[in-house]
């Protein structure tokens, strides 16, 4: 069936009008290089009247080129354009969406005899075939101008493809109308441009230091219906939009650089970004527009063991359990931090561990299970899959969002009795019967050989513990926070840290506690370090290493009182070798008081499993 093109189209889109989705026929293409960024292609097409060399293709549709989808002579529909005006008055074409109607080796060659376009003769030309007014008429959607001299780009749209209200003529607090544009149409070539976007995430200012000078920045990330955006400022913008810049605001921005954007630190779902310069205008939008939050792209839990290391992922989960926040050190620093392990999961009975910092670690609250959405996570392979919330990440909780109240109603009704698997191996572990699902009996661990293979292997089970060898328990070791060497004792007054090569006048007890547990099938010996011991004893460290060089009978009682309590361990077991001889060593990496309403659930599960098996 022969295809028609629309005569006219060309002149039309380059005096500002839009014809609706013009079919175009590409008579060549050429490729310009970008410096570091994706290739650009400029398209010479035609309209079977006049041809136009100031079409250009945008990034994302790049791979219809790579792939030969889009060749010379092929026939194409343009869904989605805008026009760009430069400096010296040309005017550019930027196609952000077309379809291919006939492919190059469908079409016999060039159709009709078009003549090359130059704007002097744009009004001669015949009327673009058009099923509602004629072309002297055409009616721009969204309010787009169509007035040739204008600088600001005009977006030409399907109907089926508008965003609300982008481009409509907007007035700011100080009375000025500006022209909005989407954000899905910005790109480099721009020169005048407004956005009117929500802000849906806000860094804290982070400083640096090198041989170039000092400075610092924060960045934000911003949404409107038809896509969403990164924004970074440096030092005086700095000091201009932080206090200005509100998470959840809705605010026009206009005048930034534009630049290709680094997808190593961003999850945001566009080619490029911005950065705001001493010309950039942020004013705060009265009128609010029913503008979308956060937009996400979830991926199952269970997907995560197909993704790569480091990539940056959008999950939404039920808080199944958390960890009691921990203070670290981090050593190219010396600064400490919180963290906080939280374990998430969704329909697909996956769990995943997540791992929280600074603020988001000492602020969170997982009473009552909540829904979690987290943007631009980042992926680890470490012990299995997990995923660590980064300065960029966002992360709602119980958002107002369908897959909210779809998982909601599900683990309400079903998800909640499911022990779940997960595909974490934590060193840590959530109370009771949440984060770490691999439970097994101690008698299981050995019937099932764990330890044996080339990995450790991580278990969790409710255990007693019957005997704790107080003997060599404890060890003098070096006072700084981050070494815990054993120290020499000099006679003289003083202790000598080899590690640090420092001798210093005190130290600080430290502990490695063997202990025997045991449940209703078989007992296990495992190692506790410092947290461990110091959770079964009851007591810290230093206390007990007092009370063995003052109070003898006291220290015993301390032992003897943390017999036979049960707990819940996280155990991580591993066969080693030592003087050619192999046992497996157990570790206990976490230790809390047994959850009974949650260890509860799960027997009561697994009864109702071994009834159903045995009808």
């Amino acid at each position: 069936m022969a295809v028609r093109l629309t005569e006219g189209a060309i002149a039309c889109m380059v005096r500002g009008e839009n014809p609706p989705n013009p079919v175009l026929q590409v008579i060549n293409i050429r490729a310009i290089a970008s410096g570091n960024g994706p290739p650009r292609y400029r398209l010479l097409m035609s309209d079977g009247l006049n041809t136009l060399s100031s079409f250009m293709l945008a990034t994302q549709l790049n791979p219809m080129v790579e792939d030969n989808t889009v060749s010379s002579n092929c026939v194409c529909q343009v869904n989605k354009f805008i026009v760009n005006t430069l400096k010296d008055g040309r005017r550019v074409v930027v196609v952000l969406d077309m379809d291919v109607l006939k492919t190059a080796e469908n079409v016999p060659g060039k159709i009709g005899n078009p003549t090359p376009y130059n704007e002097g003769q744009g009004q001669q030309q015949a009327p673009v075939a058009a099923p509602n007014p004629p072309a002297s008429k055409v009616n721009v959607p969204n309010g787009f101008a169509a007035e040739a001299a204008t600088s600001t780009p005009v977006m030409n749209r399907a109907p089926a493809k508008q965003f609300g209200k982008p481009s409509a003529v907007s007035s700011t607090p100080g009375g000025s109308q500006v022209k909005v544009v989407p954000i899905a149409s910005l790109n480099p070539y721009q020169s005048k441009w407004t956005i009117r976007a929500r802000v849906t995430n806000k860094s804290q200012i982070r400083t640096w230091s090198n041989s170039r000078g000092e400075g610092k920045l924060f960045s934000i990330e911003m949404v409107d219906e038809s896509g969403e955006i990164r924004a970074t400022a440096f030092t005086d913008q700095v000091d201009k939009f932080f206090s200005l810049i509100e998470i959840g605001k809705i605010y026009y921005f206009s005048k930034a650089t534009l630049k290709i954007a680094n997808k190593q630190f961003t999850s945001v779902k566009n080619d490029y970004e911005m950065t705001f310069n001493n010309e950039t205008t942020v004013i705060p939008c009265d009128d609010a527009p029913d503008l979308p939050s956060v937009q996400f792209e979830f991926l199952p839990i269970g997907e995560l063991e197909n993704r790569n290391k480091d990539a940056l992922v959008d999950i939404i989960g039920v808080c199944r359990s958390y960890e009691d926040v921990a203070k670290i050190t981090v050593k190219s620093t010396n600064r400490e931090v919180a963290k906080r392990n939280i374990y998430l999961m969704d329909m697909s009975g996956k769990i995943v561990s997540v791992t929280l910092w600074g603020e988001d670690a000492d602020k969170f609250d997982g009473s009552g299970q909540p829904i979690i959405a987290i943007k631009g996570a980042r992926l680890s392979d470490f012990g299995g899959r997990s995923l660590s919330i980064l300065s960029s990440s966002t992360m709602i909780l119980n958002p107002d969002i369908p897959e909210s109240f779809k998982l909601r109603g599900w683990f309400d009704s079903v998800g909640q009795s499911l022990e779940g698997t997960s595909i974490s191996d934590q060193r840590g572990g959530a109370s009771g019967g949440g984060g770490n699902t691999n439970w097994k009996t101690l008698l299981e661990v050995k019937n099932e050989n764990l330890g044996h293979g080339d990995k450790a292997d991580y278990y969790s089970c409710i255990g007693t513990v019957v005997y704790l060898r107080k003997e060599n328990c404890m060890y003098q070791a070096c006072p700084t926070p981050e070494c815990n060497k054993k120290v020499l004792d000099q006679q003289n007054g003083l202790y000598r840290c080899e590690k640090c090569d420092r001798e210093f006048p005190n130290y600080k007890y430290r502990m490695i506690l063997s202990a025997n547990i045991a449940d209703f099938g078989d007992n296990q010996w495992v190692t506790c370090f410092q947290e461990a011991a110091e959770a079964i004893l009851g007591q810290n460290a230093n206390y007990l290493g007092e009370l063995k060089d003052t109070n003898e009978q006291a220290f015993e009682e301390v032992f003897q009182n943390a017999n036979f309590r049960s707990y819940t361990f996280r155990i991580r077991v591993k066969l080693e070798t030592y003087n050619d001889e192999s046992r497996i060593k157990a570790t206990v990496m976490d230790v809390k008081p047994v959850d009974y309403a949650e260890y509860s659930k799960r027997l009561m599960m697994n009864i109702r499993k071994l009834a159903s098996q045995c009808m």
